[in-house]
């Protein structure tokens, strides 16, 4: 029972419409009827502003770190749900209950919930290969979307190689899954759009440089 607790709560916690409610705050609109109407941090800084934005994101980070924060300390469940709470707050982040299951991609919900794992069960330098990996490629494209994907291609080879736990790592690959069937439709939207694989995730600098030389 208290395993399933564990799982219920990560969902919940992460089915948190943050970038919603700041929406609705900050301006009266749907974030869904806005951009690409994603229910994400990226989407409302480029349609609402910095502010909501950076709440949206604390938020989303504190939403993943919750939940395994929960499962870990207060509920005390093994090793394998811990992993699974957190990996239902990506699950609820992405398909919201509140929202009739739309939502964000989950890399605020995901990068939160591995912000508490790999320090608790002693692997503090996963994060920091981690965000060497995603930090390379955004010093050189400034592309955020390819960035955090090359991250995520990356996590279950760091989670391998700190652990050697098969269940750790094949939990790194279905999240890994989960974000980029959410990526896909950007994705598409973008090549069909330009005709250039290149230009999935093409973020809110290079839009505004486009237009400033144009």
């Amino acid at each position: 029972m208290t395993e399933a607790v564990a799982i219920v709560v990560g969902y919940l916690l992460g089915s948190t419409p943050s970038a919603y409610l700041a929406t609705r705050l900050a301006v009266g609109k749907d974030i869904r009827h806005l951009g690409g109407g994603n229910v994400g941090g990226l989407n409302i800084f480029r349609e609402v502003g910095f502010w909501p934005a950076a709440a949206v994101v604390i938020v989303d980070l504190g939403k993943g770190a919750a939940a395994v924060a929960v499962a870990y300390w207060l509920l005390e469940v093994t090793t394998p749900f811990v992993l699974l709470a957190g990996l239902a707050a990506v699950i609820g982040h992405n398909w919201m209950v509140w929202l009739k299951f739309s939502g964000g991609k989950g890399v605020g919900a995901a990068f939160g919930a591995l912000a508490v794992l790999f320090p608790v069960y002693g692997y503090p330098q996963g994060l920091a290969i981690l965000f060497g990996i995603i930090l390379i490629p955004f010093i050189f494209t400034r592309n955020v979307a390819l960035s955090t994907g090359i991250g995520l291609v990356a996590l279950p080879l760091i989670v391998w190689f700190l652990t050697g736990s098969g269940l750790a790592t094949i939990v790194a690959v279905v999240l890994g899954l989960m974000i980029a069937l959410r990526f896909l439709p950007t994705a598409l939207a973008a090549i069909k759009k330009s005709g250039v694989a290149g230009a999935f995730g093409v973020d809110h600098w290079q839009r505004d440089k486009s237009k400033r030389e144009s």
